[in-house]
């Protein structure tokens, strides 16, 4: 019957010993059952463990160390088991399993079971002949030899020379393995007729020797044999020797069932502490691998950054190549035209100057608007600041440019205007006019210092291109640190501008498609699962679903509708979900074609497309505004 704790509140352990009376009666009426009809030990109060039949000495070993046992242990727990252990040890101590430990040898009478043995085992050995051969019988080595069978300890000689007899005790060990032997020693003597017996009712003289076990009356002898045994050991019965041993094992089981459970729980704690270091050292590991993971990525991006932009600067170099060579050729043919007129017009020189205001016209403009864009990004905080100052520079270095340019285009102009004058200076040389030479000659000086003008532009252009090329980096670098600023927004789908993960599939297609073919909760988990495979699939770098065309001689890349994978993720879960997985493949083949993984970029949410840097600066202004204005 098992045992309710919940039947009385819990009390405090000094009413241990009080209490464990009420489950000690309840065990001897049978209430409360430890032995089953089929002969198996259980514990009554702790039906619910793992562990459920025990043999008696298991059994009372845990009640024992339950009862004197852990602070784990509340009172109540402790009574039941000390009432457990105390029905074990009066009311079924016929139950201990006797095969489990030695069993004595036992007498084979009750009045041999009450016989006074000396104790540690002895023997007496009597009737010893010592002739010339006295060093060999006198020697302990020699009996002990002779024994040898009987395992005994030592072996001590009592002679003097004044006898022709000796006398000797064999020590045995103080277990019941000694007893045995002492008995069996003593066996052999009966066998022989030459027992303690024999030799007290011999009648003649004999050179054999007698030998016996000690008893009381060699102990109380007045003989140097009875000093010995007194010295050396004790009188005890059979029956008290058992006593002590079973005592002492009693003693032993408990204190090792105390030993058990004090280990079992140091254990048990070394082993939390072990799952906890083991747990930390996980979540260490863990930590690990993700910073060296993000150093990874990051240095692979540093590495794709770095690539990008050598790359834009030399298709920037070249393009700006291209343009001065065709500008070159452009100045060479105007060059052409000039030499073949005789003389400007009125109306070139019209269309000249009505060029010339109109590009200082532009000029005003884009400074003017260049002056209101800085008045009104003045209130930015210093990051947006430093990036808005960058940008004002950039926008000034490009209308110098544009003012070198035109500065520039209408120098070459004047130069070849000079030149068209020369030509004409050149007919009339032949008229021997000194006022044309002076003129002539005025109008060389002219030219020498427009080319020199001209060089002087030149080397301010690439300058100003260095300066440019500069700026786009800085540019940049402050687009990198607006997307950094902007990561903890790039999940709100309520805003404008924030980051968009390049090369990522939109879940909802698959959500939206899913709850079409599944119930609400098994839809999340398929779409969730779907969205996961593609993704994959999408980072497989030996996967490329992409042809090339080329369109009026350019080549492209355009996705190949022939691909497999394609084709049945269309049949199978129709255009939506298609449509999705195409987009992210078009986004990474755009952005990280090499890597295969999805890349930030500023987004304009609005207008689904990338966000200019004046987009995101504006804004972040908006948004302070804002935030200002919501603590004031």
């Amino acid at each position: 019957m098992e045992y309710s704790s919940e039947e009385e509140s819990d009390f405090s352990d000094s009413e241990i010993n009080d209490y464990a009376e009420k489950p000690y009666e309840q065990l001897r009426t049978g209430k409360l059952v430890v032995k089953t009809a089929n002969g198996i030990l259980r514990c009554p109060f702790c039906m619910g463990k793992k562990k459920q039949d025990y043999k008696y000495k298991d059994l009372l070993q845990h009640a024992s160390g339950v009862s004197k046992g852990s602070k784990n242990r509340n009172a109540k727990q402790k009574a039941n088991h000390l009432a457990l252990a105390k029905y074990l040890e009066n009311e079924l101590a016929s139950e201990a399993d006797q095969t489990q430990r030695p069993t004595p040898p036992t007498p084979s009478s009750q009045d041999s079971e009450k016989e006074l043995y000396v104790w540690p085992w002895m023997g007496v050995i009597v009737n010893i002949e010592v002739g010339e051969d006295r060093n060999t019988v006198c020697d302990s080595a020699y009996w002990i030899k002779k024994f040898a069978k009987y395992r005994p300890l030592d072996v001590f000689i009592f002679w003097n020379d004044n006898e022709p007899k000796a006398q000797a005790i064999v020590e045995f060990n103080n277990d019941w393995n000694g007893f045995v032997n002492a008995t069996d020693f003593e066996k052999l003597f009966e066998t022989n007729d030459h027992s303690k017996r024999n030799w007290k009712t011999k009648t003649h003289s004999s050179l054999d020797i007698y030998g016996w076990c000690a008893r009381a009356d060699d102990y109380n002898s007045n003989e140097p044999i009875g000093e010995f045994l007194r010295q050396r050991g004790k009188l005890r019965t059979v029956s008290d020797i058992v006593n002590e041993a079973t005592r002492s094992r009693n003693t032993v089981v408990e204190n090792l069932t105390h030993e058990i459970d004090l280990t079992n729980e140091n254990l048990d704690e070394l082993h939390y502490k072990y799952n906890e270091k083991t747990m930390s050292l996980s979540r260490m590991l863990a930590e690990k691998d993700q910073l060296h993971q993000a150093f990874v990525e990051e240095t692979r991006k540093t590495q794709r950054l770095a690539r990008n932009n050598v790359q834009r600067i030399l298709e920037e170099q070249e393009n700006l190549h291209q343009e001065l060579e065709a500008k070159k050729k452009k100045l060479d043919s105007w060059s052409k035209q000039l030499n073949k007129r005789e003389a400007l017009t009125e109306l070139e020189r019209q269309k000249l100057d009505e060029e010339k205001k109109k590009n200082d016209m532009r000029n005003n403009s884009l400074q003017l608007a260049s002056m209101e864009q800085r008045r009104a990004d003045e209130n930015v905080l210093r990051l947006v600041e430093e990036q808005k100052r960058e940008k004002e520079e950039a926008l000034s270095k490009i209308l110098q440019l544009e003012k070198q340019l035109d500065a520039k285009q209408k120098l070459e102009m004047e130069i070849q205007e000079l030149k068209g004058k020369l030509q004409v200076m050149k007919h009339l040389e032949d008229q021997d006019d000194e006022g044309v030479q002076q003129k002539m000659k005025e109008m060389g000086d002219d030219l020498d210092q427009k080319v020199e003008d001209l060089n002087d532009l030149q080397e301010l252009n690439r300058t100003l291109v260095t300066k440019e090329r500069e700026s786009n980096d800085e540019l940049q670098e402050a687009r990198k640190e607006l997307i950094s600023g902007l990561q903890d927004q790039s999940s709100n789908a309520r805003v404008n501008i924030g980051i968009k993960r390049m090369g990522d599939i939109d879940i909802k297609p698959f959500q939206n498609t899913c709850k079409q073919k599944f119930s609400p909760d098994e839809a999340m988990v398929q779409a969730s699962t779907l969205c996961s495979l593609w993704q994959d699939n999408l980072t497989d770098p030996n996967w490329h679903p992409f042809k090339v065309v080329t369109i009026d001689g350019d080549s492209q890349e355009n996705i190949d509708e022939d691909d497999e994978k394609l084709k049945g993720l269309k049949q199978e879960w129709g255009d939506e979900i298609y449509n999705a997985v195409v987009t992210a493949l078009k986004e990474m083949n755009e952005y990280n074609p090499s890597g295969r993984y999805s890349v930030p970029e500023l987004w304009n949410f609005k207008e689904d497309r990338k966000a200019t840097l004046k987009e995101v600066i504006n804004y972040i202004v908006k948004s302070i505004k804002s935030l200002k204005r919501k603590r004031t």
